[in-house]
């Protein structure tokens, strides 16, 4: 069974996984990438009353040939001026 690595971008930063997840084909690669980003989406909601600034976020999944497939958003919260 072929072997993912899930890479987590915020902004500049990325997180490289080093152990991987073995998964049957690329529909389970994509199940477990949007699972994994909804996570990422409920974090960055959380924090949004402490930011205003817009994050880019990504899960950049990668197998032993290279890149699979990215998820990817901007999560951007705008507040009019009082």
């Amino acid at each position: 069974m072929p072997r993912y690595y899930f890479d987590v971008r915020n902004d500049e930063t990325i997180a490289l996984d080093e152990e991987g997840l073995e998964l049957l084909d690329i529909e389970a690669v994509q199940e477990e990438a949007a699972r994994a980003f909804a996570d990422m989406a409920r974090d960055a909601v959380n924090q949004s009353a402490v930011s205003t600034l817009a994050q880019r976020m990504a899960i950049e999944v990668r197998d032993n040939a290279g890149p699979v497939l990215q998820v990817s958003f901007t999560f951007a919260v705008d507040r009019p001026k009082d």
